[in-house]
């Protein structure tokens, strides 16, 4: 099952915020993700690949901690070159301020959590499931909920169709997020009923859970250093 970050029409380019140190935890995230996904597509079988490290509900045992480890495993797996280009493209705009915000310390556990929690809501929904869940997108919405907590205010340099033509408009971060949110949820609503079926799709589950796991974090950290990053 891909977990892939979709706003549908809207696609971040870049924002307005500087970061005040070179984002290397970022970056180093988003180089093991294409060095994985190398991996994952250079193997002998990709399938069987997948199906070694990815999260499959059906094979998580309560009682054996053993099977828990795709949890995290599964985060850097991706279903093609557009699933991991649309995550690392939204881990490279909004996860840069949020490592600068939270620090070294800090921001790999938020990264993380939130993917295990995204991935843990998605699978407490259909735990007798036996589609394989993959990708960074839980982890990648932890970032975009915290970013909406810090820097609601900051203008995101987006890239939206507009009559058969592309076009370039500045977006509030509060508004472009918040609106992503909320496709989720209603998204996801919309999934709930096809659950049970065989087929693969997006995990819109995983998004919320991660986004929300991002917005707790984000309130619980102190926030002296927000307004010092604006510009």
């Amino acid at each position: 099952m891909r977990l892939a970050i979709y706003t549908f029409v809207m696609i971040p380019i870049s924002d307005s915020i500087r970061a005040h140190r070179f984002p290397l935890l970022n970056i180093s995230l988003i180089a093991a993700n294409i060095f994985v996904f190398y991996l994952q597509f250079s193997a002998v079988n990709p399938d069987l690949f997948i199906l070694q490290y990815a999260l499959i509900p059906s094979q998580i045992n309560i009682s054996d901690f053993s099977t828990f480890y795709p949890f995290v495993t599964a985060m850097f797996l991706h279903g093609g070159i557009l699933h991991i280009a649309s995550n690392m493209l939204f881990l490279w705009v909004f996860g840069d301020n949020v490592e600068t915000h939270f620090g070294w310390l800090f921001f790999l556990p938020v990264y993380f959590i939130s993917g295990i929690v995204g991935n843990a809501v998605q699978y407490m929904l259909n735990p007798t499931s036996t589609i394989p869940m993959i990708g960074a997108s839980g982890a990648v919405a932890g970032m975009l909920g915290a970013y909406y907590v810090l820097f609601p205010h900051a203008r995101i340099k987006t890239l939206i169709p507009f009559f058969g033509f592309f076009s370039v408009i500045e977006i509030p971060a509060g508004f472009m997020l918040g609106y992503w949110f909320v496709l989720q949820i209603l998204s996801g609503a919309v999934s709930l009923p096809m659950m049970d079926s065989q087929t693969g799709g997006i995990a819109f589950f995983a998004h919320i859970g991660g986004f929300a796991a991002g917005v707790l974090f984000a309130q619980l950290h102190p926030r002296d250093k927000v307004h010092s990053l604006s510009s």
